[in-house]
């Protein structure tokens, strides 16, 4: 056993030295996960890398530990998924407080509304893709989360999932050509 999975094991028994020791180990991966997922949407939350490596600790440290029961690859997996959350939350907040938040809105024209999309739909718009992928198949919306969103390799996602690099392959296939006919 490698001493981030020995580490990631002792934190979630709730071994709080063990968590921080094992975040640390995998911070520069967790960087190149964020750095890759902002590439994306970056424009739309107003963080940094480091602001949302940050903003995704807390959320992991928040809990009662990492969700995923195996070494590191299923460590940056659940990452990849908290900094999703992460980036799709803090859109929809942004969408909130340009809206006014709870003051309700009159548009008096509906044609200048309809001709410019708000700013950060794209990543909502792939979030409930990702969703309804998900519904459909749970396995699929995972390839895609690692792939997409945490920037892992084929070898490193079927390490993760306990698949061949071959399923990674035609899984991606799959959800690509869902998520392309549901954004559309």
């Amino acid at each position: 056993m490698s001493e981030i999975t020995t580490l990631l094991q002792a934190a979630r028994e709730g071994d709080r030295e063990a968590a921080d020791r094992a975040y640390a180990l995998l911070y520069a991966d967790l960087r190149r996960l964020a750095h890759s997922r902002l590439r994306r949407e970056g424009a739309f939350t107003l963080l940094d890398t480091t602001a949302l490596v940050h903003e995704s600790y807390l959320r992991l440290a928040g809990g009662e530990g990492p969700a995923a029961t195996g070494g590191r690859d299923q460590f940056l997996a659940y990452a990849a998924r908290v900094m999703r959350s992460v980036v799709v939350d803090l859109v929809r907040a942004r969408g909130a407080e340009r809206r006014g938040g709870d003051a309700s809105h009159v548009t008096l024209d509906t044609a200048v509304v309809d001709g410019h999309p708000a700013p950060g739909r794209e990543v909502l718009q792939v979030h409930e893709a990702l969703a309804a992928l998900e519904a459909q198949d749970a396995r699929l919306a995972s390839v895609v989360e690692m792939r997409y969103f945490g920037g892992l390799s084929e070898r490193e996602i079927a390490d993760a999932m306990g698949v061949t690099e071959r399923t990674v392959q035609r899984d991606w296939q799959k959800a690509r050509l869902f998520l392309a006919m549901s954004i559309g």
